[in-house]
């Protein structure tokens, strides 16, 4: 029974997710949502497991935030930041008190921690499309991305293009990068560490 209602639900995400691809073709970059093979190595590499805040742009149908919210301890918080109010309202049902979902942009990221009194992130995930938007808009929600992430935190993107990489170095270097083949379509997923000062 469990393993059919989880099957639906994919099914669904599946279809809200191609249709919004359809419509909002730059805000969503790819025509299907993430693999369970890829939302589990975005979760090993941001090393979850003992956090108390994270943060994660672009959650989609929450494929992934259903994968972080499975691996964060039992008194930590994710914040869900999703510009699409269809997107929204699926990551609205996953029943975990430990999630708040808001809707809104990664630019206005500092905004959204202030208001609901939530401390410096020790991981932001994110997986918006960097290759569909701006120099500038992207270097801003970037810089936005350093100045917030706490000390030693971890910023994972997983991305199709490169482009990430070259907007991310003059505020966090050069990113370690890998390459999820077991997904449609392959994404690099790159990490970064904000070095303590």
């Amino acid at each position: 029974m469990q393993k059919a209602l989880r099957l639906q639900q994919e099914m669904t995400d599946r279809v809200v997710f191609m249709r919004q691809f359809l419509k909002h073709p730059h805000q969503v970059a790819s025509i299907i949502p993430s693999s369970r093979f890829l939302e589990r190595r975005i979760v090993e590499l941001a090393e979850v497991g003992s956090v108390h805040t994270v943060v994660e742009l672009g959650a989609g149908t929450g494929g992934t935030t259903r994968a972080i919210l499975g691996a964060i301890p039992p008194g930590a918080t994710l914040l869900s930041i999703e510009i699409n109010p269809q997107f929204c309202e699926l990551l609205g049902r996953i029943p975990d008190a430990r999630l708040i979902v808001q809707r809104g942009s990664a630019r206005e990221l500092r905004e959204s921690l202030s208001r609901r009194s939530l401390p410096a992130p020790e991981v932001v995930i994110s997986g918006i499309p960097f290759s569909t938007m701006g120099r500038i808009a992207g270097s801003r929600i970037l810089k936005a991305i350093s100045s917030v992430l706490a000390p030693g935190g971890r910023f994972v993107a997983y991305q199709v293009s490169t482009r990430v990489a070259d907007l991310a170095r003059p505020f966090l270097g050069p990113a370690r990068v890998e390459v999820a083949l077991l997904n449609v379509p392959p994404m690099r997923v790159y990490r970064w560490e904000k070095h303590t000062a």
